[in-house]
């Protein structure tokens, strides 16, 4: 149990698709060594992007970016304009025509690599990272997964010896490979030294083939949150169902207004007597405000049913 082998690389292609699709031939060491360089330079080119993933396809003539964000607004700029830079920037890196994608990650709160940068911010902000861990759990499993796992090691709280703690929440099967476990690596920089940060996030087990490349799984995706939104659409309507519709409230409206004009039966909330049931302000029987069997407020017309109060 010394060393755990990373669960990302342990599932490409089988529920994790490759965040690099291309063939190299006999010039794959550069292009994997250029794949690194673009996306260190994104990274620092735009660090508060929130930026977890950065998907490259290669064409002959070509370099697509898909990147996964959870603000996109501040990746894309102003009418678009941070976008351009950047593939302007980008061309004379690599030479070639670069086509950028933005795809919106709509749950950052189980996406592992933002976990992992929110509690390293945290921690350069000299915050405790035992809070820091506990927000992080609670958030993830609050917001759907199934599992999460978080390690922090270094000079904790400033300590003069490097110490590793880890909190734990749900399940996370790091053996079963249909399981979809999200792991990241963020590291932060304090003044006592580097902190490193290790989060795992278990969303759920996927059955059945999948089709891994970046195109299908970003249509995927979208599709499950169009579904989501479907649902809850549909949960707050039976909601309103339980509270009663617009049919329920029309009855209620009634039954008041009958309340508050009298009924032709039953008895008012304090009213003793009466021919018959009357309402909040008399009627036909004795209500609070009169009526014939006289109720809080005798009423001024008195008789068999005594009417509102003259003003």
């Amino acid at each position: 149990m010394g060393q755990k082998v990373n669960p990302v690389g342990f599932r490409l292609g089988i529920v994790k698709g490759w965040d690099s699709s291309w063939y190299g031939g006999k010039e794959f060491p550069d292009k994997l060594v250029e794949d690194e360089r673009i996306r260190k330079y994104i990274q620092a080119r735009i660090p508060k992007g929130s930026i977890a993933r950065v998907v490259i396809e290669r064409t002959l003539k070509r370099i697509t970016l898909t990147i996964h964000t959870a603000r996109p607004g501040i990746v894309i700029g102003k009418g678009g304009g941070e976008v351009d830079k950047i593939k302007e920037e980008l061309k004379k890196i690599t030479g070639k025509d670069v086509q950028i994608n933005i795809f919106e990650i709509k749950r950052p709160e189980i996406d592992a690599k933002l976990i992992g940068e929110t509690i390293a911010q945290q921690l350069q902000a000299r915050i405790s990272y035992r809070r820091a861990m506990k927000q992080a759990i609670s958030s993830a499993i609050r917001v759907g997964a199934q599992g999460i796992k978080v390690r922090v090691s270094g000079r904790l709280g400033g300590a003069e010896m490097a110490r590793t703690e880890e909190y734990k929440e749900g399940r996370v099967p790091l053996h079963t490979l249909r399981a979809d476990i999200d792991y990241a690596i963020s590291e932060a920089q304090t003044i006592y030294g580097k902190i490193g940060i290790k989060v795992w996030v278990f969303k759920g087990e996927l059955y059945g083939k999948r089709d891994l490349s970046p195109a299908a799984q970003i249509t995927a995706a979208q599709s499950d949150r169009s579904g989501d939104r479907g649902d809850r659409r549909n949960d707050r309507g039976d909601r309103r169902g339980e509270r009663g519709g617009e049919g329920d409230r029309g009855d209620r409206r009634r039954g008041r207004n009958d309340q508050n004009r009298g009924g032709a039966g039953g008895g008012a909330p304090r009213g003793q007597g009466g021919q018959g049931g009357g309402g909040q302000r008399g009627g036909q029987g004795g209500g609070q405000r009169g009526g014939q069997g006289g109720g809080q407020r005798p009423g001024g017309g008195g008789g068999q049913g005594g009417g509102p109060r003259k003003r």
